[in-house]
């Protein structure tokens, strides 16, 4: 919160609330600490990672509303609550109406929690304090569960450092080309935070469709299109292991899939307008990466070409990008199991004596690890589907209703209907907030962190 302050200064606004806001979080923050610092703690297990990680994602969020309600940018609890955990879960989803008005500070604040929380809260702690070093490996396991994870060296501290500073890097390179291109350092900054860390929080009212720039924009799809692979992928071609990375199966099919709906849709849009091709395929691929990515960035509004194309960028709200990238959603390496293991059970069928196992980059899969994507396949639709009945209570249309859900659960931003590319959500009722603002921390964690505290067998001691 504090380093908010200098924008503040610089931009001669009020910076008294940032600071009450930093003191009040440092002063409970502290007294906690002094309070069971003497405690002699085990070892967390494994359920101590999953309440810590969810415990750790409220709080965060509910202090982090201090800066906009003490601000009178945003004075209404619900909101501010859900414009923070929108923006620790990189879901991208807003409240407010207007942006550009809203104190530089504050706007550097709201970008920050989504930058905090790409990489992830927990990961940040086990990074860079060491006195959290007890048990990291339990907090990273809850905070970025993966289907396999390719640690880059055997120390979780280290795999965490190593992390940031590829994150770090990413962010500093955009925000250079950012500024080549004409932008302000604070939009170039913000934009950049928002951006790597999948989130899509903008300063300007129209996004990113206020830079009317081909270079401002391609810059930022190369860079969500970076965020949302798998960062160990990042690392192996930093490195110029290029072909490690192309060897992995789910890098190969996130490229393939982006570049196939991205040409496919650009014809589309290219025969229904008046736009020039370049301009048609800029749209489509811009709109294509962002919500395959799960950033929310817009330069157009793809609710309005064709419902047919509707339909396509509705469904890419369930495809998510890679594992162990900043991305939300389902991820490209549960859909690619989750079709070879439904083909092969075809095969099964014609050969029940026989083993065949489902592979992934030419290595069996283990059964544990096919029945966890079921499942997670599973419960994420059987949330999505009781979310959208909760919804309709509030009383929004159906697209709405689909459309909020959908976004919410896969921190996307954008949805279809009230809460469309050129809408947000400051329509919905208090209470469809705190529904949509429970998705988004249920799809950030993905599901079982969260959901396994309502797990009676959770709290019982062995």
């Amino acid at each position: 919160m504090l380093l908010c302050m200098p924008f503040s200064v610089y931009y001669g606004e009020d910076w008294f609330y940032i600071l009450i806001s930093g003191l009040i979080t440092i002063v409970c923050g502290s007294t906690t600490w002094l309070l069971t610092k003497n405690h002699k703690s085990k070892e967390l297990k494994k359920k101590d990672g999953y309440l810590i990680v969810t415990l750790g994602w409220f709080f965060m969020s509910l202090f982090g509303t201090l800066p906009f309600i003490l601000s009178g940018a945003i004075p209404n609890f619900t909101d501010a609550f859900f414009e923070t955990i929108s923006g620790f879960t990189t879901t991208g989803a807003s409240v407010l109406n207007n942006i550009e008005g809203v104190p530089k500070g504050i706007l550097f604040w709201r970008s920050l929690t989504q930058w905090i929380g790409g990489m992830g809260i927990i990961v940040l702690a086990v990074a860079i304090l060491p006195i959290l070093g007890i048990g990291g490996m339990q907090l990273f396991i809850a905070e970025a569960p993966g289907i396999s994870p390719d640690k880059m060296k055997p120390r979780i501290k280290d795999v965490a450092k190593r992390l940031w500073f590829i994150y770090l890097g990413l962010t500093v390179t955009e925000t250079v080309l950012l500024l080549l291109g004409g932008m302000t350092f604070f939009d170039a900054l913000n934009h950049s935070l928002t951006t790597m860390a999948t989130g899509g929080f903008s300063t300007k009212n129209k996004s990113v469709a206020h830079y009317d720039s081909a270079y401002i924009q391609y810059v930022i799809i190369a860079f969500m299109f970076l965020a949302g692979t798998n960062f160990t992928i990042t690392y192996y071609c930093l490195k110029g292991r290029l072909k490690k990375a192309w060897a992995n199966e789910e890098f190969r099919m996130y490229f393939i899939l982006v570049a196939v709906l991205s040409i496919c849709i650009s014809f589309f849009v290219f025969s229904s307008s008046w736009t020039g091709f370049e301009k048609s395929f800029r749209d489509s691929l811009f709109q294509v990466v962002s919500l395959i990515t799960t950033t929310g960035f817009v330069t157009a509004d793809y609710t309005s070409w064709t419902p047919f194309l509707t339909i396509v960028f509705f469904m890419l709200m369930f495809l998510g990008a890679s594992a162990g990238s900043t991305a939300g959603g389902i991820k490209v390496v549960r859909h690619t199991l989750l079709f070879k293991n439904s083909f092969l059970e075809m095969k099964r069928q014609l050969h029940p004596s026989a083993v065949i196992p489902v592979r992934l980059n030419n290595s069996a899969v283990s059964r544990d690890i096919t029945y966890n994507v079921l499942a997670f396949v599973m419960i994420y639709l059987l949330v999505y589907v009781v979310g959208v009945f909760l919804i309709s209570f509030t009383g929004v249309d159906f697209d709405t209703a689909l459309g909020a859900v959908a976004t919410s659960l896969g921190n996307i931003g954008p949805g279809l209907g009230q809460v469309g590319p050129v809408n947000n959500f400051s329509s919905i009722t208090p209470f469809g907030k705190w529904l949509l603002a429970t998705l988004m921390l249920l799809g950030r964690l993905e599901l079982f962190t969260v959901l396994m505290l309502f797990n009676p067998n959770f709290w019982q001691k062995y």
